[in-house]
């Protein structure tokens, strides 16, 4: 039988409906992996906040500003730049800042040492039994310096005392010829103080890094430093007149003192020559080196040679005999017992300086040589002596 209308009809609308799929659709999972991030992210913000230090923020911006209101003080804004850039540059600190009386020279670098003073005596005055051994020295060290009344007991006897192990100062000392002078080697006398003071005079000889190959050490020879500031102080003319006289004024209060000390009778006319000689001699060592602008070409500086090469192309003639290199070398590095030979290479920074030495050298005796290293020597430890020794160096700094 056919199904009535009505039938149908029940029949249809009894169909069961199909059910929803379970689960997010590619949407929703989106917007909760997207609400899931934004969530992390906020708590992370929130726990920097919490912790986070503005004054350290407010302090860098306060060091910023106090920095640029120093460079701003420095300059001198009406200068015009084009004409006179030093003036522009320093010209407030120069219209700011006098030359104390104590000092020659007066700089940002000197308020720096002076501030760092300041700390490290606050650090070496204050006792401490948890002090490793390094600061427990450093601390003997200092108080040793500061008992001015135990240094000027001792006067110049501790640099008077060192004096024989450099082949002593022949201005400040009888017989030098006789007691020194005939045994004297300029490759003895140079590598004394270079190995045992740490003195560069005249051939200023180090082991560094090579600087075409950072895991090779080498030995590199080159020019001396000076005993005044440059090798512009050596044309003592103008402004540079009055360092010079002054500087042998400072050889000669030294010479003296040494020599009173001594209880030798003192002949100032026969030092004041020894010590004009070296000054003579300074002025043409300093006129040998390199000017310190024409040193920047790494290229220029490097002339690697073996130590038979530097022999053969550096040949020097000091007190009528050759200097030999080998020799020379040997007695320094024979401090840490090691031995060159001539295949051993060297770099030598400075050739043009070492040609010039020997046409220098010639001029000079033993003794002239010897003053002038002595001199290098014990100017470096004048500061350390008792008030007398120290007053003539102040004069010469004024």
């Amino acid at each position: 039988m056919g199904k009535s209308e009505s039938q149908m009809d029940i029949t249809e609308m009894n169909t069961p409906k199909p059910k929803k799929k379970l689960g997010w659709s590619g949407l929703e999972v989106g917007l909760a992996v997207l609400v899931l991030l934004l969530t992390i992210v906020a708590v992370t913000m929130i726990a920097l906040y919490a912790t986070y230090d503005v004054s350290c923020c407010v302090s860098v911006k306060c060091v910023c500003v106090h920095a640029a209101a120093r460079i701003l003080d420095n300059m001198d804004p009406s200068a015009r730049p084009c004409q006179d850039f030093y003036q522009y540059a320093c010209g407030g600190w120069l219209k700011r800042n006098v030359i104390p009386e104590t000092s020659s020279r007066y700089s940002n670098f000197d308020i720096l040492r002076d501030e760092l003073e300041v700390v490290l005596k606050d650090v070496l005055d204050t006792p401490s039994t948890n002090d490793i051994p390094a600061v427990q020295k450093a601390k003997t060290l200092y108080r040793s310096c500061i008992n001015e009344t135990a240094i000027d007991r001792r006067g110049g006897k501790p640099l008077i005392s060192l004096l024989p192990n450099v082949s002593e100062w022949p201005v400040a000392t009888t017989n030098w010829d006789a007691s020194y002078g005939t045994a004297w080697t300029a490759e003895a006398a140079i590598a004394q103080l270079n190995s045992r003071y740490g003195k560069k005079v005249l051939i200023n000889f180090f082991v560094g890094t090579d600087d075409k190959n950072s895991t090779a050490h080498i030995i590199h020879i080159d020019q001396p430093g000076l005993g005044l500031p440059s090798r512009d102080y050596y044309e003592c003319t103008g402004a540079y007149q009055e360092a010079c006289s002054a500087y042998v004024d400072f050889m000669i209060s030294v010479a003296k003192l040494i020599l009173q000390e001594r209880n030798i009778s003192v002949n100032e006319s026969e030092i004041s020559a020894q010590m004009r000689r070296v000054m003579d001699l300074e002025k043409e060592i300093a006129n040998a080196t390199t000017k310190s602008e024409d040193r920047n070409d790494p290229l220029l500086l490097y002339n690697k040679m073996t130590l038979a090469q530097l022999q053969n192309n550096f040949s020097l003639e000091i007190n009528q005999k050759m200097f030999n290199w080998s020799e020379f070398i040997n007695a320094i590095m024979s401090t840490v017992q090691i031995k060159v030979d001539n295949t051993e290479h060297v770099i030598v920074y400075d050739p043009d300086y070492l040609l010039k030495l020997r046409s220098i050298l010639v001029k000079y005796s033993s003794r002239d040589l010897q003053n002038y290293m002595t001199w290098r020597f014990v100017m470096d430890l004048v500061n350390s002596l008792s008030r007398d020794y120290k007053d003539t160096r102040n004069a010469f700094r004024k």
